[in-house]
């Protein structure tokens, strides 16, 4: 049985996938900020550990490492701090993995961590797959410090992967859950002027994705965003048919940017992101149209 450590594993991505790791049988070892937490959520899981108290015996037969650790980007204005904390909840993490596993006698095999599409900056019109160059930008900057942290796992003899991750959608948290308020209260529409991409994948092809690192001999990056995007104005107008709701009072960009500051450019800047590596290697998404994924989000 393999034993894999999820580092930040109480958010949305990482809620799916421990479960999912268990499901299929997988000892998991969970290394959080807030352990009692995790330990309620997870009580199957075989560890649980305290970010500033990571031991090389922490991870001691573990055959991968997942990093999903970091404040949430779009959890408010970046002022000064807030962007310190986005960072130091990205890089410091990644560092302090990178200890622990320096220290083991037998290391894993993989190091997996979370990167954003945001790495490409406001792509524009450009169609980009893993070969399009870093954008411009705080959130550019901030994955390219990620990837760098996570690469130096490389020197330890560590298979790694970076999952470029798009806008992943579930009614449970995220983008997609505060977005449904003014939906059903009939006020939804598209932010900005919508015809920015809209990089999404389903909730289950993002677990899937992670699951597919660990048991395939996978490196690199790899953009984990659906093989058919769309804008943000089509994304508003299926979720508006979904939701037997009007699609009709899109948000203008500059009451995002009252609202969110900097941090609006997540949404008013989009990457037309396809995932040229994940396809090529053979992984099958599960959801490749917006309105079937939609439609199972809420099916119940």
């Amino acid at each position: 049985m393999k034993r894999i450590a999820v580092a930040g594993a109480t958010g949305l991505i990482g809620t799916g996938l421990v479960k999912k790791l268990s499901d299929k049988g997988y000892e998991t070892v969970i290394v959080s900020s807030s352990p009692e937490k995790a330990r309620q959520k997870f009580p199957f899981a075989k560890g649980f550990f305290r970010w500033g108290e990571l031991m090389p015996s922490s991870l001691e037969g573990c055959d991968a490492v997942i990093n999903l650790a970091g404040a949430p980007v779009a959890g408010q204005k970046w002022n000064e701090e807030y962007k310190k904390l986005l960072i130091s909840s990205r890089v410091d993490t990644t560092r302090e993995l990178y200890r622990a596993v320096e220290g083991m006698a037998k290391k894993p095999e993989a190091f997996i961590c979370s990167s954003a599409v945001g790495y490409y900056g406001n792509g524009g019109e450009s169609e980009l797959d893993e070969s399009g160059p870093k954008g411009d930008g705080f959130l550019s900057d901030l994955c390219e410090m990620w990837e760098a942290e996570a690469s130096a796992f490389t020197g330890l003899g560590l298979r790694v992967a970076s999952i470029r991750t798009g806008i992943v959608l579930s009614p449970e948290d995220g983008a997609l859950k505060k977005m449904l308020l003014p939906f059903k209260l009939g006020i939804g529409g598209p932010l900005g002027n919508g015809r920015q991409w809209f990089p999404w994948l389903h909730i289950d092809d993002i677990v899937n994705i992670y699951l597919y690192a660990i048991e395939n001999n996978i490196s690199g990056a790899f953009n984990a965003a659906a093989p058919e995007p769309v804008r943000m104005k089509q994304f508003a107008s299926a979720l508006g048919k979904t939701l037997h709701r009007p699609s009709l009072f899109p948000v203008p960009a500059f009451v995002l940017e009252i609202i969110m500051g900097e941090a609006g450019s997540v949404v008013l800047e989009g990457q037309h992101a396809i995932p040229k590596a994940l396809l090529a290697s053979g992984f099958i998404f599960k959801f490749t149209k917006i309105e079937d994924c939609l439609k199972d989000l809420f099916k119940k």
